[in-house]
């Protein structure tokens, strides 16, 4: 068989006997080996070489392409196969056209003949062969081009196509924990990256098949998650062939949170996808994929999970503690500001993408209900600066009524000496979180940048947490941009709230450390809010010495004078966080991928909110409408 032969799609008019490979149920996984009779297509090893065959099948369940034939039920022990188009490996592909020949360390396939850089062993792999230790990247003569070369060398391959980029690919560390795994919000800045290059397939690539994953059936300890939520990470895995010694399969095997530190579901996964998958639209001008039914269905089952009802009184969004970037126990389970922002931005992007059809009409509005509430609440009870300090300090408490000043029981001892001193007369920032008689008066900075990209944020308001920004940058800034929180959690605060944990000590990691991906988003926000020049600076304080300390993950000390104790070098989103920076300066129109726009819609609603008055009758609700998902 030819190679151009080889590599057609599935065609729909034969369809040869169903084949299903038992795997082990300990895989929650997507394989890539489809097999019939005596023809076969997929990803398959032999004897260590890897064969493009083609075959025929007849069940496809949401596959890449959209197909949608006879679903069965999945299960953990069920793989899902996906519908290859090429076959890559390393060190070549071989085509079955009777001489097995291998041209240029390629298949001469014209469409198999991609620039892809793959990490094996420690070692940058580029496809003439050419290897260089990842210290010296291809004697790389400028950050910006080590930053490439590190980039694509952590690109993951299933059926020779890549679908993420790894958390960390440090040769020097052994112990790899998960951080060779594709996590979920670890690959958004690499996604952007890629988009802003044009690099487009790895990003679709990333799209559809997490998508697949999204709808696993999720257990630990006889329970089970609702529908609709994503994997916080997943991992390319080669297992045994079942009935075949000699042959190996790829499995796409999924971590929803059931072999995370703390068995935490990621809420932010979903929302991340949503915001990801709309970046992918406008960048790329393919809206096609957003338009797909499984899409459609995959961004209504985000939805339906994230509006469900409960007992809650608030707009936004309950979570548990490290249930998003910070993943440890940090004190900020309830309706921390990062969960809400990024809730804000997904609903914002899903109501762009969601078809306009009759079925979606309840939802819609349920979204838009729920949007117009979370503004509101956000911009009115989260917003502090030097005016709004003084009237907590002088709230009355235990106010039983319907129009009282101190709605959440806000006791002023709980605001913090710390804050007293640090609060500048110019600007102001968003709380980390509230709930009853509970303000967490911390800075976090992803909650606060998202807030001016998403507009959850007022047109004041941005500009002034941007103003705080200037106004703290020794604090927040200091010496690599950006604080994840400030100030770090000391004594015994830090012992009750983290549990003593050894990893989040005081200036450290989540506690206060600093991280050099944010810089990407700092740098969205102050392009959307016409100030670059802030971005600007924080580059060239990263620029310093980022490269010359290898990408670390973190880094530690309140000054962020030291590489992060446990830091992992050669950290992905620090390496695409600063490459999405730089690309975003050089060409500032293209952040509009990401920013969201406020509607006049929504600020209409808003000023309504604001001017209603609290002393009105409490009206009987009518009957609650059902939302049709």
């Amino acid at each position: 068989m030819g190679a151009s032969e080889a590599a057609l799609p599935i065609s729909s008019g034969a369809f040869a006997p169903q084949f299903r490979t038992n795997l082990r149920s300990k895989f929650s996984s997507i394989c890539c080996v489809k097999s019939s009779n005596d023809r076969q297509y997929g990803c398959m090893q032999q004897n260590g070489v890897r064969i493009l065959k083609s075959y025929f099948r007849n069940r496809v369940i949401r596959n890449v392409d959209g197909l949608f034939e006879e679903e069965k039920q999945r299960t953990r022990s069920e793989s899902l196969r996906c519908k290859c188009s090429q076959a890559e490996n390393i060190r070549g592909a071989f085509l079955e056209d009777g001489s097995r020949r291998l041209v240029n360390g390629l298949a001469n396939d014209p469409n198999l003949q991609r620039q892809h850089l793959k990490y094996e062993k420690g070692n940058l792999l580029s496809d003439d062969g050419l290897t260089a230790a990842t210290s010296n990247v291809f004697g790389a003569n400028s950050s910006e081009d080590e930053a490439w070369s590190l980039l694509r060398a952590s690109m993951v391959y299933y059926c020779g196509n890549p679908v993420g980029t790894i958390a960390a690919n440090d040769p020097s560390d052994s112990n790899t924990l998960n951080y060779d795994q594709v996590f979920i919000r670890d690959f958004i800045p690499s996604g952007i990256a890629f988009l802003l290059k044009g690099d487009y397939e790895i990003v679709r690539n990333f799209i559809l098949h997490t998508l697949q994953l999204q709808s696993w059936e999720k257990t630990m300890d006889c329970h089970s998650p609702g529908q609709g939520l994503m994997p916080a990470s997943f991992k390319v895995r080669t297992v045994p062939l079942d009935g075949d010694e000699d042959a190996t399969e790829e499995v796409l095997d999924p971590d929803f949170g059931e072999a995370a530190i703390g068995r935490v579901a990621p809420v932010d996964s979903g929302l991340w996808w949503i915001i990801l998958l709309r970046a992918y639209g406008k960048s790329s001008g393919d809206t096609s994929v957003q338009e797909r039914i499984d899409v459609q269905t995959g961004i209504k089952m985000i939805l339906k999970l994230c509006l469900a009802d409960g007992f809650d009184m608030f707009p936004t969004l309950l979570v548990t503690d490290g249930s998003c970037m910070i993943d440890r126990r940090m004190g900020i389970h309830g309706h921390p500001l990062e969960i809400q922002a990024l809730f804000y931005s997904a609903l914002l992007c899903a109501r762009e993408m969601l078809a306009p059809e009759e079925a979606s009409a309840d939802l819609i509005r349920a979204l838009n209900n729920r949007l117009v509430a979370m503004s509101f609440h956000i911009r009115e009870y989260y917003w502090i600066d030097m005016k709004k300090l003084n009237e907590i300090y002088r709230y009355k408490t235990e106010e039983y009524s319907f129009d009282a000043v101190n709605k959440f029981n806000i006791y002023p001892d709980q605001i913090p000496p710390w804050l007293v001193k640090w609060m500048p007369n110019r600007g102001g920032y968003l709380i980390g979180n509230l709930q009853p008689a509970h303000m967490d008066f911390r800075f976090f900075s992803l909650g606060n940048l998202w807030a001016v990209i998403s507009s959850l944020a007022t047109t004041d308001q941005s500009h002034a947490i941007l103003d705080f920004i200037e106004a703290k940058w020794s604090d927040l800034v200091a010496g690599m941009p950006l604080k994840i929180c400030y100030p770090a959690l000391e004594g015994e605060e830090w012992r009750i709230i983290t549990g003593s944990d050894p990893k989040n000590t005081p200036w450290s990691y989540h506690n206060g450390g600093s991280w050099p991906t944010l810089l990407w988003q700092l740098t969205v926000a102050s392009i959307k809010m016409k100030r670059p020049d802030i971005a600007e600076n924080a580059i060239k304080v990263a620029e310093r010495r980022i490269a010359t300390d290898k990408w670390p993950e973190y880094y530690d000390t309140k000054g962020a004078r030291f590489i992060g104790k446990q830091a992992r070098l050669f950290q992905t989103w620090s390496i695409a966080g600063y490459l999405v920076a730089k690309l975003l300066i050089a060409n500032p129109n293209a952040a509009n991928i990401l920013v969201n726009v406020e509607d006049a819609e929504l600020v209409n609603a808003f000023s309504f909110a604001l001017t209603a008055n609290p002393r009105r009758k409490r009206m009987r609700k009518g009957p609650k409408q059902t939302f049709i998902i």
